[in-house]
């Protein structure tokens, strides 16, 4: 739909955009929630970083395509750079499409497990956002991941805040758009391999290490970015970023799979999707504030430091042998019931 919007048309443009989002937002709730269901807790960092590395590569590959077809219509027969754009989301469309066929053909679906009282066929909405509530009161019992949502949101917040801001703050000391566009490439390239890294240290040293590792590269970063003025430093910053973006989202993902019941993965990642969605709404706004305090880019860049601090500080107070324990638990109680 959005290849029929033109120039002006922006409250139409406004509202595909909504709805995209609700939709994207929507599938990756399910599409996480099947992790714990698909492979052993042993192998839950590995797969997990696995799908953030093909993750990388399809949408790097894409994005190439994308700006190439933008930049060189004309390569591919299409007549002006106005009608490319609008063909990059018909590009995008197809791609979806293309590659959710093997999930849908190949991906098993997990058995319906019925709550007390539930009836197959019922209302699915109304279902689920009773199964959500009824979650929503036992989280106490798992306050393990509980805690671990904490530290997700708050360190998600800084990596979110870097992807976001990091544009702006590239214009804003100067480097040009190709520049940015290069290093954005980059960073997703270098991604590949680097989250596939990520799930191997995780099988030596721990998924929470692992994450910690990443932390503390973004603390690197940010740190570094305070000081960069030129082109050359904008891209070792991407290249840095991507060795640790991927892999450090992955982690946190198949952490908190593996700190949940299975039966309940729908709705816990329900509460992940939140907290992943809403990580990225602080950051900017604080982002914002200092540089209308300070009036520099480089104080803001460096006050996203606090979040991968304080998000490593609540992760330390996960228990996760604790977490896991309470999880294997509850598949245990649903078990005894026959469930």
């Amino acid at each position: 739909a959005m290849f029929w919007i033109t120039e002006g048309n922006w409250s139409l443009a406004l509202v595909l955009f909504v709805m995209a989002n609700v939709g994207v937002a929507g599938s990756i709730v399910f599409y996480e929630s099947l992790l714990p269901h698909l492979v052993r807790e042993d192998e839950l960092d590995r797969v997990s970083s696995a799908g953030y590395a093909l993750g990388y590569l399809g949408g790097g590959t894409l994005l190439a395509v994308n700006l190439l077809m933008i930049q060189r219509p004309a390569l591919f027969g299409i007549p002006d750079t106005a009608t490319a754009t609008r063909l990059t989301f018909v590009s995008v469309a197809i791609w979806w499409v293309v590659f959710s066929i093997p999930l849908f053909r190949r991906v098993p679906e997990p058995a319906v497990q019925l709550a007390p009282g539930e009836q197959l066929g019922a209302n699915a909405l109304l279902a689920g956002a009773r199964r959500l509530g009824v979650t929503f009161r036992e989280l106490r019992r798992y306050r393990q991941a509980c805690v671990l949502l904490l530290a997700f949101l708050l360190y998600n917040d800084g990596i979110q805040t870097m992807i976001r801001m990091a544009t702006i703050y590239g214009t804003g000391i100067g480097l040009p758009q190709g520049a940015m566009i290069s290093a954005l490439l980059l960073t997703q390239f270098i991604g590949v391999p680097c989250a596939f890294l990520f799930g191997m240290a995780a099988g030596r040293v721990g998924a929470k290490t692992a994450i910690f590792a990443g932390l503390s590269v973004y603390l690197i970063i940010s740190v570094l970015g305070y000081f960069m003025s030129t082109a050359t430093h904008f891209f070792i910053l991407a290249g840095l970023v991507g060795m640790v973006q991927g892999g450090t989202q992955a982690l946190s993902r198949s952490l908190f799979a593996s700190m949940v019941p299975r039966h309940k993965a729908s709705e816990f990642f329900a509460f992940f999707g939140v907290f992943e969605r809403y990580a990225g709404v602080l950051g900017p706004a604080i982002f914002a504030l200092v540089v209308e305090y300070t009036g520099s880019g480089r104080s803001a860049i460096l006050a996203v430091s606090g979040f991968f601090i304080s998000g490593g500080a609540v992760l330390a107070l996960v228990d996760v042998a604790g977490g896991r324990s309470d999880a294997r638990a509850a598949e245990a109680e649903l078990a005894a019931r026959g469930g």
